[in-house]
């Protein structure tokens, strides 16, 4: 494990039951995520495989060889395997299950970040971050501001009302042409006006 994931994963606080004023440990946060890591697709044979082989490769006291081989057995279903090796896991106690969460944050960490106890850890942090998350989706498209969106606009229409008085009209309508330009954009409007006064100069 690398320096930097080492460093991502200390930097990660526990969760504690404030009402109870004790420590939510690594076994009551497994036990209350098992329902969702064994329901989320995410979680496939390889992705589950290289869990195994983490914690028996580098905790073999938690995973012995024996053990990763029954959970590796490709005759049985990944959801089963899944399921037989989270309760595995609690049974062996607080230690198993802190280096489990070690090895999804390493292997898979848009797992590790949807689960409901990350969740809550976030919202528990900042709480305005989940209500505010809905409206940077909705409006992502206004980073650019209001003003880019009101240029295309003006481009636009200009695009179009050339199209429509064409080449022939364009002397006899460049007089309204221009006054069309007044409630355009500053780039739209100088564009606009400069079509318009071209075939005049020619």
């Amino acid at each position: 494990m690398s320096r930097q994931s080492m460093s991502t994963w200390h930097s990660l606080p526990i969760l504690s039951k404030r009402s109870k004023c004790k420590k939510y440990s690594f076994h009551d946060q497994l036990l209350e995520d098992s329902r969702f890591l064994r329901a989320d697709r995410r979680l496939d044979t390889e992705l589950v495989d290289k869990l195994i082989l983490q914690l028996n490769r580098i905790y073999p006291q938690i995973l012995t060889d024996k053990e990763a081989t029954k959970f590796r057995d490709l005759d049985v279903p990944t959801c089963v395997r899944l399921a037989e090796l989270l309760a595995h896991l609690q049974g062996k106690g607080e230690e198993a299950c802190r280096e489990f969460y070690r090895a999804l944050h390493l292997h898979v960490e848009e797992v590790y970040f949807s689960l409901p106890t990350r969740l809550r850890l976030r919202d528990s942090i900042d709480p305005f971050t989940t209500a505010a998350s809905p409206t940077q989706q909705r409006y992502v498209l206004n980073d650019r501001g209001h003003m880019f969106f009101l240029s295309c606009f003006s481009v636009a229409v200009g695009v179009a009302l050339l199209h429509y008085y064409g080449e022939a009209k364009v002397t006899r309508g460049s007089r309204a042409l221009g006054m069309a330009a007044l409630g355009l954009g500053r780039r739209a409007r100088e564009v606009l006006i400069w079509y318009t006064e071209d075939p005049i100069r020619k």
